[in-house]
Order: C-alpha cells, then sequence, then structure tokens
C-alpha cells in the first residue's frame, strides 16, 4: 500500500468486508447483520488498519435496537478495535494499533469489519505481550473507568474506593486502575461470589444480599465512608453509594435502569458530596485515543492486564448475530469478532 503524502491525501481503497445493519430492530433476537463488501480509503489526517479483532459492547447491541436516538443507520457497529496500519502518513505503517471510540458504530461506520479508517491520532501502540483479540477488549470497559477517575479526581493512596458491580468488565477496570494508584478497594456484589479480575492490592467484597452495604462501608473504613464510589449499575445501588459517601466523597455513575431517583438534597450538600456523570459516547475517537494513552505505563508495568478472553467467545463476522446475541444475554466474557481466520 502506498504511504501518505500531500499527493496521496487518500489512498486507493481496499475491499472491506463489512457487518451492516440496515435498520434498528425492536429486539435483538430480531437484529439481520449482513456481511457486504464496500470500498475503503482513508482521507489525509487517518490510517487505514487491517483490522485483527474488534470487541462487542453492550452500547453496541443498545444502539442496534433502538435505544440510542442518534445512531444512525445503515451502519458498520462497532466501537473497540486492534489491528495493523496499512496505510497512513509516513511512520505509521505497520504499526500494531488499538483504540476506542463513542462515535465509531454509533454516528459513524464501525470496527465490526476487516478494515477500518480511522484519525491518525486516535490510535494507540498495542501493548507488548498482549494479543489481538485482549488489545481490542481493553477499549470501552477501561476508558469508563478512567474518564470516571479523571472526572472525579484520581485515586489516591490513602483513599478507599468502593466499586458497585465489581465484577462487571467497567468494575474490574475500576479496581485495576484504583489499585494500581495506591487506594483500598472495596467491591459490591449482588450475590455470594469473590472478585473474579485482576488487583494489584487485595480486594475487600460485600455480598449485598446478606449485608447492609452502606452500615459494612462504614465498618471497614473506621467510621469515615468511602472517598469515591464507583457506580457501575445505577439506581439499584444508589442509595446505598449516597450513604456510603464520606464527607466531601465522590459517586461516580455510568449507567441507569430506572432514571429517577430519590435525591436527599439536605445530606448532599451537607455531606459536600459530588456527583460525576459519565457517557463515554460523548467522546470523539481522537479524544478517546488520548485517554487510553493515559493507561500505556499501567500495561506495560503489568499493574493493569486484559481481560481473559476465552475461544468461545470469539466469532466470525459471519456470526455476528450470536456475538450480539452473547452480549444482549448478558456474557460476562468479553466478547470478540474475528475478521478473519
Amino acid at each position: 500500500m502506498p504511504g501518505g503524502s500531500k499527493q496521496d491525501a487518500r489512498s486507493v481503497p481496499v475491499e472491506a468486508r463489512c457487518v451492516r445493519l440496515k435498520a434498528k430492530a425492536e429486539t435483538p433476537a430480531l437484529l439481520s447483520p449482513a456481511i457486504e463488501r464496500r470500498p475503503l480509503s482513508r482521507a489525509e489526517n487517518q490510517v487505514l488498519i487491517e483490522v485483527r479483532a474488534a470487541a462487542v459492547n453492550p452500547s453496541d447491541v443498545k444502539a442496534a435496537t433502538g435505544l440510542m436516538a442518534y445512531a444512525v443507520f445503515p451502519r458498520t457497529p462497532g466501537r473497540d478495535y486492534a489491528g495493523i496500519v496499512i496505510d497512513g502518513p509516513a511512520g505509521t505503517i505497520g504499526r500494531e494499533v488499538f483504540g476506542s471510540s463513542g462515535d465509531l458504530g454509533i454516528r459513524r461506520d464501525g470496527t465490526h469489519a476487516s478494515h477500518l479508517a480511522v484519525e491518525a491520532d486516535a490510535v494507540v501502540g498495542k501493548p507488548k505481550g498482549i494479543s489481538w483479540e485482549e488489545s481490542a477488549g481493553i477499549g470501552v470497559p477501561f476508558v469508563t473507568a478512567i474518564e470516571g477517575f479523571r472526572r472525579a479526581g484520581m485515586p489516591e493512596s490513602g483513599e478507599s474506593v468502593l466499586v458497585m458491580g465489581v465484577n462487571g468488565k467497567v468494575g474490574q477496570a475500576a479496581v485495576q486502575i484504583a489499585s494500581w494508584r495506591g487506594a483500598r478497594v472495596i467491591g459490591v456484589v449482588r450475590k455470594s461470589e469473590p472478585y473474579e479480575g485482576h488487583s494489584n492490592s487485595q480486594i475487600e467484597v460485600i455480598d449485598a444480599s446478606n449485608a447492609d452495604v452502606a452500615t459494612r462501608v462504614r465498618e471497614l473504613t473506621d467510621g469515615k465512608g468511602a472517598d469515591i464510589v464507583f457506580n457501575t449499575v445505577g439506581d439499584p445501588y444508589f442509595q446505598a453509594a449516597h450513604r456510603s459517601l464520606a464527607v466531601r466523597g465522590r459517586q461516580i455513575l455510568i449507567a441507569a435502569i430506572k432514571p429517577v431517583v430519590e435525591f436527599n438534597i439536605l445530606e448532599f450538600y451537607r455531606g459536600q458530596h459530588s456527583y460525576v456523570g459519565i457517557d463515554t459516547l460523548g467522546l470523539s475517537s481522537t479524544a478517546t485515543g488520548a485517554v487510553l494513552r493515559e493507561l500505556g505505563p499501567g500495561f506495560a508495568s503489568g499493574h493493569l492486564k486484559p481481560f481473559p478472553i476465552r475461544p468461545d467467545a470469539i466469532y466470525p463476522l459471519e456470526e455476528a448475530k450470536a456475538a450480539y446475541l452473547a452480549v444482549a444475554d448478558s456474557a460476562r466474557d468479553r466478547v470478540i469478532l474475528r475478521p478473519s481466520p
């Protein structure tokens, strides 16, 4: 493939195989993704990537079933990816990269394809020693976790971080980042089970079915409460999270089942609390790339680790519907599409 230059602002197109959704479906079971071959080339400020792996996120399925009014159709879904640059500005060709985005696969064609054109400053060097599938699985969960901490204030040594929904992928990413930063981490699960992910220190787990979360948090923190609550679930844990906060504590919210909750304003201002809402769909590819670069040293040092990818959670593009249904059924594994064997 020719390298990019001022005379070659747009490269010769490649024939990309893409998953295509013609229109939204009422339910995941009614999704009918097709495989199409489409010419794809890059713009002057872009690189052209041969996609080796792409993750399937819950947001991909939600957008496909009409839960995101701004999702465009027809389109190719997919926000996360890993692959090799095959065309781009000087010095980029041959780079092994990964990335994510809030607009890819939602407002523009995404990563569930054999090739992807994306802004050159959006891609991040793939961590060494990590597989294509593992790299593709980093994106949305880790971006959501670190963006929450960036907005609320990064955890510090001596602080306590309470993670609601600790065994979800965002929850596990939050544990990794908080424990990497030296914070004490307490996790909440809805039934009796241990913490399943990687951590840089011991994680104390509260079984919400068998204990009052806020009372237990106070016991574990000598009455202080949590400096940061990362609420990955939303309203079911909102009151427990609120009651678990220390003075000047911060609650990070990334999801909701029911959009309306009771809110005690008096306790809020007397506790000097802060609430931070995170929606990574508002981040462009370039902004997401900047966030992912902050994680690079953690993966290089081994303090951060990608999610294990089970072989039976990897699907070819032709089985995209099965991959989407697995995610819709709340699979706890990271689900990956592999464009080629």
